[in-house]
């Protein structure tokens, strides 16, 4: 005779509370009846408030603290190290992962080959699927990674990194900030301003940076004053090569004096702000002598001056790349075709401050 659902409903609830955590596919085998009647046995549950649904398991209500994480619902993040950047979407990703019934696990990628030792680690841990954020100095450790990233058989997003065209790793979803939008925010509001003569001042040790120095070369030749924008390198070791360079590879003061540049655009904040204090001890007073827009708004605004910035929408991007990692998930559990996969680049704002000023 079929078991009451009630009672059915009951039984699931006093092996979750006294397991912490019990999987929709195990409570459905010691039943004996199918996973969609457990699973929806749970969705009756948590919506009475008696238990709480993740992605394929079910939890006691008790704080997730106690809960055992034996479940398999943890993913791993993988991020490079020092990068302050990311750490607003890394929190944004964490939020929707707790909200998802998932535990996020960081590992951090310390060298050019850090990436594949983290990830080789999350997967050792357990993790079901990933969200990564290479480091990717150069192109040429990019492409290193391409044949090992495109073996990983376990659902992947990239995090701010969009593969090539015609890579190995086209396929995978990513999401990212629309850098170039970001570059056309910068320059729209400072040629707006009257700046013809504009410095950038950028790093070139990540995926970002090389668009925003491409970006920043192709929009100021589209707006025919690419001659009088010249580019350099925003601190000693913002290059590929992370050994410091001689002491004027840095020198923005002396840059927009040999430019006659009236304003600058830097990349990122933390060289913003340090570029901008050297700027004051050289007698260039911001915003009178030289506009400053930074690029990242992670600290923009904790300056002497605050500085005007472009902002990418870093929490969107955390919070959007864990939504694309979840949809997977679900295809993986179900079977079901979750369909195309997907790229998505989220557009970054300008937060105007006391950094810049009409050309006088």
């Amino acid at each position: 005779m079929r078991e009451p659902a009630r009672k059915r409903q009951a039984r699931i609830a006093a092996l979750v509370e006294a397991r912490g955590s019990a999987r929709i596919t195990d409570l459905a085998d010691e039943l004996a009846v199918s996973v969609v009647t457990v699973r929806r046995d749970v969705e009756d549950l948590a919506q009475r408030g008696e238990v709480r649904r993740g992605h394929g398991v079910a939890r006691s209500l008790r704080p997730m603290a106690q809960e055992s994480t034996a479940t398999g619902d943890t993913i791993g993040m993988v991020v490079p190290e020092r990068n302050t950047y990311l750490t607003e979407a890394v929190q944004a990703a964490r939020e929707a992962a707790e909200k998802a019934g998932l535990r996020l696990a960081l590992h951090i990628a310390a060298d050019e080959r850090g990436t594949e030792r983290a990830v080789r680690q999350a997967l050792d841990a357990g993790a079901r699927g990933l969200l990564l954020s290479p480091r990717w100095r150069t192109e040429a450790e990019e492409r290193a990674d391409h044949a090992w990233l495109g073996a990983l058989e376990l659902p992947v997003v990239l995090v701010e990194r969009r593969p090539h065209r015609g890579s190995a790793i086209y396929g995978l979803d990513c999401v990212r900030s629309d850098h170039a939008h970001g570059v056309q925010l910068a320059l729209e509001h400072l040629t707006s301003l009257g700046h013809r003569r504009i410095v950038l001042a950028a790093r070139d040790d990540s995926p970002t940076a090389r668009v925003i120095r491409s970006e920043f070369a192709a929009q100021t030749a589209a707006r025919g004053i690419r001659e009088g924008c010249p580019v350099m390198l925003s601190s000693r070791t913002a290059g590929p090569d992370p050994r410091p360079r001689e002491a004027g590879a840095a020198d923005l003061a002396d840059a927009v004096r040999r430019a006659g540049a009236t304003a600058a655009l830097i990349h990122g904040d933390m060289d913003a702000l340090v570029l901008v204090q050297r700027l004051r001890e050289a007698g260039v007073e911001v915003p009178r002598d030289c506009s400053v827009v930074a690029y990242n708004d992670v600290v923009a605004d904790m300056g002497q001056i605050a500085l005007t910035a472009v902002a990418p929408p870093k929490g969107e991007v955390g919070q959007a790349a864990l939504e694309l990692l979840t949809r997977q998930l679900e295809r993986t559990r179900t079977g079901r075709w979750a369909g195309a996969a997907r790229h998505l680049e989220l557009l970054p704002e300008l937060v105007v401050r006391d950094s810049t000023a009409p050309l006088l």
